[in-house]
């Protein structure tokens, strides 16, 4: 089983930057492409950025493109999403999700393994 434990969230101002963190103490993170989801309240999940296993892959929603980053440590077992230039409709829920494949996923229902979620908050 692998669990996975977002931290990172919090309340800030539009224009603010965040860093959000996945850990995960299985040794086969190394292996799993992993991304990045959001929920809005009333709002179906999104996918937001996706990485491959090994990191030389990355996809994003268009409305975050070239404000957030993803990336992953894989002798740390972590990966990132580095949030920039926060606008108030970034608020949401945001959940890293895991494996089965190390080829880039963009689908939910191709992740397997999911956090609990961590809360990001932007104020105008």
């Amino acid at each position: 089983q692998v669990q996975l434990v977002e931290s990172g969230g919090g309340s800030v101002q539009a224009g603010d930057s965040l860093r959000l963190s996945c850990t995960t103490s299985a040794e086969t993170f190394k292996h799993y492409a992993m991304g990045w989801f959001r929920q809005a309240p009333g709002k179906d999940r999104e996918s937001v950025a996706h990485i491959t296993s090994s990191g030389d892959d990355t996809l994003y929603r268009a409305s975050v493109k070239g404000r957030f980053t993803i990336s992953r440590d894989n002798a740390k077992n972590t990966m990132y999403l580095q949030m920039n230039s926060l606008k108030p409709e970034d608020t949401a829920i945001y959940y890293c999700a895991a494996g089965p494949r190390p080829g880039l996923q963009i689908l939910e229902s191709q992740y397997i393994y999911w956090g609990q979620g961590t809360q990001v908050t932007v104020s105008s």
